[in-house]
């Protein structure tokens, strides 16, 4: 849903900063479709070498650039871009505000946002989750952020909303400056 939200919006010759890239899932789907160059900011080396293997594959390995580390540790040294996307990010990360503050401040045109909602169905799997790994002595832990805490930090930046799909757990949001 996030990669056709931002698809609509027109994406030719436009720049990509995916923050939490992963295996680079949004990356090479946007890239295909007409984005230029991409920045990918990844905590996991894992995901970083599965990006890579998957990009040279597909051909569009020279238009990614790979940034390893924490989003919010790194993100003063990033370059802005036509698109900003986070799959999934918000939800692992304790300090939204910070997150968002930084993110979408490095958003030229389009703020693409995929996130737990804040309903009894996706409260009640954060806590199951969080049960799962405490008890396997894990340190991961999800989170449940306020929508209105995100929103009003995308807005504070010069965003606005322009669109939001829902599912039962997962919402996506665009934004656009």
């Amino acid at each position: 849903m996030l990669v056709e939200a931002v698809k609509q919006k027109g994406i030719e010759g436009d720049s990509l900063l995916d923050v939490g890239g992963g295996i680079g899932a949004i990356q090479h789907e946007l890239l295909r479709a007409g984005v230029a160059r991409a920045d990918s900011v990844e905590a996991s080396t894992a995901y970083i070498d599965a990006c890579k293997e998957e990009a040279a594959r597909q051909g569009h390995g020279d238009r990614i650039t790979y940034h390893h580390g924490d989003f919010v540790d790194i993100a003063p040294n990033l370059e802005r871009a036509d698109i900003v996307t986070l799959e999934r990010v918000i939800c692992c990360y304790p300090d939204v505000e910070n997150l968002v503050e930084l993110s979408s401040r490095l958003a030229d045109r389009v703020y693409g946002l995929v996130y737990p909602r804040t309903n009894w169905a996706s409260k009640i799997a954060a806590r199951l989750f969080n049960l799962i790994m405490w008890l396997r002595r894990s340190p991961f832990r999800v989170f449940i952020h306020p929508d209105s805490v995100i929103d009003w930090v995308a807005r504070s930046n010069g965003l606005r909303p322009v669109s939001r799909r829902k599912t039962l757990i997962w919402q996506v949001v665009i934004y656009e400056r």
